[in-house]
């Protein structure tokens, strides 16, 4: 499977950096760093920014800029299990940014720590020529083991919090100068906490489906036979599709994410597990089942088409962030 570009930079960046002795999670296993504390429960912290969506013009509505601030960070507590404590936050604010800019920007951030029950427990402000927002999230694991994105098995069920392709249909729209799909992702906080109970690997959506199956399945060499994916695509991101005569798959390709939980479930407690979600208020959907190929098989007409998850989240940066291109070469992957 193809290395990703972003994490080899990542492992350049960070060679040689001191590491703690209490830290559970080696680097990439998981969404959030994993600390043991003293008694034996487990603090969950994430810090995330939000620079590269404000000036590709995705985030250009400055409530949106900061509501997106805390859910990046609270969607990567939930992908562990984790229940949330507070969060931190840093704004660099532009210079001479109008009165009602900077109200709507804080009405964003004050809007979803309200509806994440994310504390805002400090952080700092600056000011620049540009708005860049960044959040450091807290989070307690107080009994159990939590969820990381090691530990699935080939035979495994892959499932969703919820409908895909949210996060590209809206990409779409923005880098092609639409503005057609509303957006307001919301981090699966109480989905996780349940989810550790039951799956054995855990990823957000916040890069985009292929790409998080990319992640997952590196760290076991582990691939993905997908079901069919219109059935869990976001009507929003099923009609963009048809109208624009793109393959389904397609949406499930793109570098921008819908924040839901990919999650792998053992197939003897799969049952158990929707029904207890049922119970809970949400109904998982079924992506698909984890295999041994080191691909992930795209269903066709044909049977199925097998993609390197690696060559697809590597490919838009390849395409310098040009969205027809990127679709272009995408399609040429079949």
């Amino acid at each position: 499977m193809t290395t990703s570009l972003e994490v080899s930079f990542i492992d350049r960046l960070t060679t040689g950096f001191l590491r703690a002795d209490a830290q559970l999670n080696a680097p990439h296993e998981s969404d959030a760093e994993l600390i043991r504390l003293p008694g034996g429960a487990i603090l969950a912290l994430t810090t995330d920014g939000i620079v590269e969506e404000i000036e590709a013009g995705l985030y250009d509505d400055p409530w949106l800029a900061g509501w997106m601030s805390v859910v990046v960070s609270a969607s990567d507590l939930a992908a562990v299990g984790a229940e949330p404590l507070g969060i931190m936050v840093c704004e660099t604010l532009p210079r001479g940014a109008p009165a009602a800019f900077i109200e709507a920007l804080q009405h964003g951030i004050a809007d979803a720590v309200a509806a994440h029950a994310l504390p805002v427990l400090g952080g700092d402000t600056n000011h620049s020529d540009r708005l860049a927002l960044t959040t450091t999230a807290l989070g307690i694991i107080s009994e159990g083991k939590p969820l990381t994105r090691r530990g699935a098995m080939p035979g495994d069920l892959l499932f969703a919090t919820g409908p895909l392709g949210l996060g590209s249909a809206y990409a779409l729209a923005r880098l092609r100068g639409e503005h057609d799909s509303a957006y307001q992702p919301r981090a699966r906080l109480r989905e996780g906490i349940l989810l550790r109970h039951w799956a054995n690997a855990c990823m957000d959506t916040s890069d985009g489906v292929i790409a998080t199956l990319h992640e997952l399945g590196c760290r076991d060499a582990l691939g993905f036979a997908l079901d069919d994916v219109s059935r869990v695509l976001h009507p929003a991101a099923l009609r963009v599709s048809r109208e624009a005569g793109l393959p389904p798959w397609v949406m499930l390709a793109g570098p921008h994410g819908e924040f839901e939980l990919l999650c792998a479930v053992s197939p003897e407690r799969s049952a158990d597990f929707v029904d207890q979600a049922a119970r809970e208020g949400w109904t998982p959907l079924r992506l698909g089942t984890v295999t041994g190929s080191g691909h992930v098989a795209l269903p066709d007409g044909n049977g199925a088409a097998q993609i390197d998850a690696g060559v697809v989240r590597n490919l838009f940066q390849e395409c310098g962030g040009d969205a027809d291109r990127f679709l272009g070469a995408l399609l040429e992957l079949r």
